[in-house]
């Protein structure tokens, strides 16, 4: 099985602080891979990582056999984000958003009209659509992330707590919107707090703690987070 995102002997510091230490897994091509751990224990500065947000101190990163180091700008092609938050220009509407985004990863104008339809449909933002972000409430922001992420066809999806600020019907959505990228093709790397939202959909699981992998393996293995200690 081929893997469509390679992490390899991954290490970041801040101010000489060790915040990832020697952190190497894979996510397979096809596959949803949860990358699970307590509150601090580096899950999203490994998105950020990988993303190229955050300066690596040590490590390749590749997806699809292209390393973050070699060859950025198509690297960051191959990829699109969820945030926790959302991340919005107060200057766009939801439509300029979508149109943003659509032309970055040169979708062509009909299936991003396609796309729109069917997404702001789904996700109940239909009436939106010509609103700033600032007339919204998060939970609506976080529904335009989320669709700006989903607009793409690309072989890797990065999400960062990805219920949060959703309603109960469009995280339903999320999910079997997610379950069809998956049959699609796409790899898929979730970070989260509530994995027993996506167990079902996820194939394997990381478990970090402070900054260094504990466990890894396949999604029936995964015995659930411990108390964390009170070093930790």
């Amino acid at each position: 099985m081929t893997n469509c995102l390679e992490v390899n002997n991954l290490g970041l510091s801040i101010r000489n602080e060790v915040i990832l230490n020697n952190i190497s897994f894979q996510v397979p091509s096809g596959k949803i891979t949860a990358l699970v751990g307590h509150n601090g224990a580096g899950k999203s500065t490994t998105m950020k990582a990988i993303m190229g947000w955050q300066e690596k101190s040590e490590g390749e990163i590749k997806i699809k056999g292209i390393s973050q180091d070699d060859d950025f700008l198509q690297f960051k092609t191959l990829f699109s984000y969820i945030p926790e938050e959302p991340l919005l220009m107060s200057e766009l509407t939801v439509e300029q958003h979508f149109q943003l985004y659509g032309s970055s990863y040169l979708v062509s104008e009909q299936e991003l009209k396609e796309k729109i339809t069917y997404y702001t449909e789904a996700f109940d933002i239909r009436d939106k659509r010509n609103e700033f972000p600032e007339l919204l409430s998060k939970g609506m922001r976080q529904k335009v992330q989320t669709i700006c992420a989903l607009i793409p066809d690309v072989p890797l999806l990065l999400i960062d707590e990805p219920f949060m600020g959703l309603d109960i019907y469009a995280a339903q959505f999320l999910m079997e919107e997610l379950a069809k990228k998956k049959e699609n093709g796409t790899s898929i790397l979730i970070t989260t707090h509530q994995l027993e939202k996506v167990t079902d959909l996820c194939d394997e699981f990381v478990l970090l703690s402070n900054g260094q992998i504990a466990e890894s393996g396949q999604i029936t293995g995964f015995n659930g987070l411990k108390r964390r200690k009170i070093d930790e």
